[in-house]
C-alpha cells in the first residue's frame, strides 16, 4: 500500500502493510518461488473482488483478527492473512516490491529458506500486532496485507547489498539502505501518529525479523567455528600428549625390556595402538 494511502478507521481499520511505491524499471527475472507468491495473491484478490461474500469469508477466517482470545491463538491466521489485501493499490505495491526484491533473495537463499524467511517476517507482523491489541495498545481490528514480509525483504535486500541503487516514483535513484532507512521512519512516525498503527508495526516487525536473522546468522556461524576450532584443538593436544607418553614407554622398553612397564603404561600403549588402527583404516 502506498504510503500515502492510508484509509483506516481509528477502531475498525483494516491493519494494512503495504509498504510500496513504485519501483525501478529494469526487473529483474522472476524465480519460481516469487512467481508462485505472485500468482497466489493476484489470484485470491481478483477472486475475492469479484465474489465480495468470499472477499467476507476470507476477512472473517483468513486475517489476523485478535478480537478474542480464541480467534487470537488461531495460528494459521499469521500466514494466511498474508494473502489477503485491502484494495487494488495495496496488493500492487506489495507484489511490485516482491517482484523487485524477491529473486535476488530467493536465488541467495534458495528456495526452502526463502519462503520460510518471507512466511516468518510475515508472521512477526501478525504476532506483534496481535500483541499490541490484547494489551490494549492497539484497537482491534483486521490485519490483512503481504508488507510485512515484502518489507522484510527489503531489509534484507538493505544489508546484504547496501549500495545497490533503485529508482522509486521514476525519478529518485537511492541506495537500498536509504530506501530501507526510509521506510524505517516512515514506519515509525506513523505508528505513533497515524491511523494504520497495525499495518505499520507489521512493517516494522517484519524489517526487525529480518535484521536480527541476517546480523545473527553470522555471529552463530562463528560461534560454531570457534567451538569446532577449540574441540579440534583439544583433540591435537591430546594426541600430542600421547605421542609424548608413547616415545616414554617405547624408550623404556627399549632400555628394560616390555616386562618393565607399568598397568598404566601397558593402557597407554594398548590405547595409542587401537588409534593407530583406526586412523589407518581412512
Amino acid at each position: 500500500m502506498g504510503f500515502n494511502d492510508r484509509d483506516y478507521s481509528h477502531n475498525n481499520y483494516r491493519g494494512s502493510g503495504g509498504g510500496g511505491s513504485q519501483f525501478r524499471l529494469s526487473m529483474p527475472p522472476v524465480t519460481p518461488v516469487v512467481m508462485y507468491l505472485l500468482i497466489a495473491n493476484l489470484a485470491i484478490f481478483f477472486v475475492s473482488a469479484l465474489i465480495p461474500p468470499l472477499k467476507e469469508l476470507f476477512d472473517t477466517w483468513f486475517s489476523v483478527f485478535p478480537a478474542n482470545f480464541f480467534m487470537s491463538i488461531q495460528v494459521w491466521r499469521l500466514v494466511t492473512y498474508q494473502f489477503l489485501h485491502a484494495h487494488f493499490a495495496h496488493v500492487f505495491f506489495n507484489m511490485m516490491a516482491l517482484y523487485v526484491f524477491g529473486p535476488d533473495l530467493e536465488q541467495r537463499f534458495g528456495r526452502n529458506k526463502f519462503i520460510l524467511f518471507y512466511l516468518v517476517c510475515g508472521a512477526t507482523g501478525g504476532i506483534l500486532y496481535t500483541i499490541l491489541a490484547a494489551i490494549g495498545i492497539l484497537g482491534v481490528g483486521t490485519l490483512v496485507g503481504a508488507s510485512g514480509a515484502v518489507l522484510g525483504l527489503i531489509a534484507a535486500s538493505a544489508i546484504l547489498t547496501p549500495n545497490r541503487q533503485i529508482t522509486i516514483m521514476f525519478f529518485f535513484t537511492m541506495t537500498y539502505r536509504i530506501l530501507a532507512l526510509i521506510i524505517v521512519a516512515m514506519s515509525t512516525v506513523f505508528f505513533l501518529f497515524g491511523t494504520n498503527q497495525g499495518g505499520d508495526a507489521a512493517h516494522l516487525a517484519g524489517m526487525a525479523t529480518a535484521t536480527v536473522y541476517l546480523l545473527w546468522k553470522p555471529w552463530q556461524t562463528g560461534t560454531v567455528q570457534k567451538t569446532k576450532r577449540i574441540k579440534w584443538e583439544h583433540k591435537l593436544n591430546q594426541q600430542r600428549n600421547m605421542q609424548v607418553d608413547v616415545d616414554k614407554i617405547l624408550d623404556k622398553i627399549s632400555k628394560h625390556g616390555i616386562g618393565s612397564l607399568s598397568r598404566q603404561e601397558k593402557k597407554i600403549l594398548k590405547q595409542a595402538s587401537q588409534k593407530q588402527q583406526e586412523q589407518n583404516k581412512y
